[in-house]
């Protein structure tokens, strides 16, 4: 029996756990998964999910030997013999059609896979393609857009200094549930509970009475889609009585951000938003008068048609308001490793669209195409057209709009790849599956989140329990060998040497003599902003605390000017857009919205049997007074529909949430045939996505709006 302390890599909280393992039989069976009381960064904290651990390395539905298509049904095949069947189909592909006739898809948990973080862009960059896509685009990319725009870089995004606030104004985010979010920072609860105790303020604005803002001191039910119009306003009232206070702030665009904002009155917003003048009045005030305040938005804001506006306004407050940079305020991680903005900056400044989608014209950002764009790319005959897809790690067939469009493109679809550990409604379209170990038999580090942690950290996980099944970065290179014409049997050694001697010049560090996943990341410390090694972290397993968020101003700009560029022409475009809703009428039309499960990891934890027993999560939550306009009662099924597709699912009536929405719950839809996820089937529910309409985007960014999409609800069988 060995107790071994590990980093969960399933969320963004980064939680210290200890697994506790019984190998006396040599099975290496996890009895036991708990919170670990010395981690430097979560002091204990867990949650359903990373108590799940030890069920997901167990599950028996978890493949554990590739996947090939043959005669049309998938079959477990060797290693060689799927490796010899990419060898066979893809290259061919790229030499009739071309490169970008080959699609990338990287869903969410790859960010959290140190190996596919790693390599996977060695491999992107050697396939050539312009066809990316990830899950950053039904997520987070208007964020990437604006602070790219505003700061210089597209992952230089100021996070809440959420341990020394004193007033967190908090817009479509339910971190009590998500764990937090663009913000690493576990134990959410006790977090907000020390603001609190300590005499701040918590104000959430969310369309539902959320799990946080049952513990918060106001809750703003909004109506979906109008956070732009509401932090407009708040940005009109700062200029109206002249709070504005930039301070010491190196800031370009105050005049002109004024003049942007004349319409957005609280009078002008208030019908559109659901929300009355004068509490918009007391919010603004309330926000310039806290000693320490800082607004931050989450994925409510980013995934509607104004998803880069209101995720721009959010930093234009804490900037009018003082509270960039400061303590309490908005402030820039330090990462240990990784970072780009943790180097001196060339101020090369931000672009966007420096190529767009070939059907639907839709813009590169931060690297990536819009992915509600990416059936269209498959479906489209034509020069140019997607005739093969690799997904790594992800299943955009339950997590992206339209989905059961996408659903029939993958299925015209000339090869397919899937790296992944489950045959999911994804990746059974796939020809070939190649699966990865456990996150109990691969080190870890947080390389991403460690750049959006409310307190600068760092911890790595070696593997804790041996693997027979190659770890993805070796997947990945052999991918790479293949796309580059070395060939499957080529050395991957020599490719691991030659990505790490590009990781050690770029970090201006010698490679060393470690191999993998731990070569990259010891020269990223080493090469990283203290003085550390993969060492140091090794003989501190349970993390290293390198402080509290500091004042990075200037240095951490990357703008041309060397400034904050409050009022960037490529996001300001866009407000007039926004100002033409304020002429339009408010009508009666129902807007559905998702919704946060503490359960739930999007699609993917759904077949474990711990985290979906108890009573059916995917529901329609209504108000009551929209369930008895509609004549529908709980528990009763009804019919709802969009532009995109219809669905029947469960009714839930609560006064959680607002009257005129509907919320549903994202991930769930496990009914279709050919997946080998037995619990997942048994607790099916319905997928929300094929609601979601791939022709309702941010102006700007090409995210979809997955939050404020219109529906009509009615009984089922009516």
């Amino acid at each position: 029996m060995t107790t071994t302390p590990v980093t969960c890599p399933l969320c963004e909280a980064t939680c210290g756990l200890t697994v506790t393992i019984d190998d006396r039989d040599g099975a290496g069976r996890v009895t036991g998964v708990r919170g670990d009381d010395a981690d430097v960064f979560s002091h204990g904290f867990v949650c359903p999910k990373g108590a799940s651990l030890g069920a997901l390395h167990h599950d028996p539905d978890r493949l554990r030997v590739p996947l090939v298509r043959r005669d049309g049904e998938l079959v477990e095949a060797t290693w060689d013999e799927a490796f010899a069947e990419i060898e066979r189909r893809l290259p061919a592909i790229m030499a009739e059609h071309g490169r970008n006739a080959v699609a990338v898809y990287a869903g969410n948990p790859a960010v959290h896979n140190t190996p596919t973080s790693l390599y996977g862009p060695a491999f992107y960059k050697a396939l050539g393609t312009r066809n990316f896509y990830t899950a950053g685009t039904v997520d987070q990319v208007p964020k990437h857009f604006s602070v790219g725009h505003m700061f210089g870089g597209g992952f230089t995004i100021p996070v809440p200094d959420l341990d020394r606030t004193g007033h967190l104004l908090m817009l479509g985010a339910n971190p009590l549930v998500s764990n937090g979010s663009l913000m690493t920072a576990p134990d959410m609860r006790g977090r907000l509970r020390a603001l609190r105790e300590r005499g701040g303020k918590l104000v959430v604005v969310d369309p539902k009475r959320s799990r946080t803002a049952e513990i918060a001191d106001e809750h703003h039910a909004i109506r979906p889609g109008t956070d732009a119009l509401l932090l407009f306003a708040l940005v009109n009232e700062l200029f109206t009585m002249s709070l504005v206070n930039t301070g010491d702030l190196p800031v370009n665009g105050v005049d002109e951000l004024r003049a942007l904002a004349a319409p957005f009155t609280p009078e002008t917003v208030a019908a559109h938003t659901g929300l009355a003048a004068g509490d918009i009045r007391r919010m603004a005030h309330e926000l310039a008068a806290a000693d320490r305040a800082v607004v931050y938005g989450r994925i409510g804001t980013t995934t509607q048609t104004f998803g880069t506006l209101t995720s721009w306004l959010i930093d234009v407050l804490n900037v009018l308001t003082g509270n960039l940079d400061r303590e309490g305020g908005a402030m820039f991680p330090l990462a240990a490793a990784g970072q780009a903005n943790a180097r001196p900056s060339k101020r090369r400044g931000f672009r966007t669209g420096r190529w767009h989608s070939r059907v639907r014209g839709l813009p590169e950002v931060v690297g990536e195409l819009p992915v509600a764009t990416l059936a269209d790319e498959i479906l489209t005959p034509g020069e140019g057209q997607v005739r093969a897809l690799i997904t790594v790690c992800g299943n955009p067939c339950l997590s992206t709009p339209n989905a059961d469009r996408l659903a029939e493109a993958l299925g015209q679809l000339d090869f397919m790849i899937s790296v992944d550990v489950y045959l999911n409604e994804t990746s059974r379209h796939a020809d070939v599956v190649l699966p990865g170990p456990t996150p109990l038999e691969r080190p870890h580090y947080d390389l991403a989140l460690y750049q959006l942690a409310v307190r600068n950290v760092a911890n790595w996980t070696p593997a804790a329990l041996p693997t027979d099944v190659p770890q993805e970065w070796e997947t990945l290179l052999r991918l790479t060998a293949i796309v580059t014409g070395m060939g499957a049997a080529a050395d991957i050694a020599a490719l691991d040497d030659f990505v790490a001697d590009e990781t050690a010049k770029r970090y201006g560090v010698p490679p060393g003599d470690r191999r993998g996943p731990e070569r990259l990341i010891d020269i990223m410390l080493r090469g990283g902003p203290y003085d550390l090694a993969l060492a140091d972290l090794e003989a501190a397993p349970h993390g290293v605390d390198l402080g509290p968020l500091t004042p990075r101003l200037p240095d951490v700009l990357g703008t041309p000017s060397g400034r904050v560029e409050l009022a960037p022409a490529a996001i300001t475009a866009d407000v007039p857009r926004l100002a033409a809703v304020l002429g339009t009428p408010v009508n009666g039309e129902l807007l559905l919205i998702g919704r946060r499960q503490l359960s739930s990891n999007n699609s993917w934890m759904h077949n474990l049997e711990p985290l979906v027993r108890g009573k059916n999560r995917c529901t329609a939550q209504l108000n009551p007074a929209d369930a008895s306009r509609l004549g529908l009662v709980d528990g009763g099924m009804a019919v709802v529909r969009s532009r995109a597709g219809r669905i029947e699912i469960p009714v839930e009536v609560t006064d959680a949430i607002r009257p005129g929405v509907v919320s549903i719950p994202h991930g769930w839809g496990h009914d279709v045939d050919g997946t080998r996820t037995t619990v997942a089937r048994a607790h099916a529910g319905v997928n929300t996505n094929v609601l979601a309409d791939d022709r309702l985007l941010d102006a700007l960014s090409g995210t979809a709006a997955l939050n404020g999409i219109p529906v009509a609800v009615e009984p089922a069988g009516a």
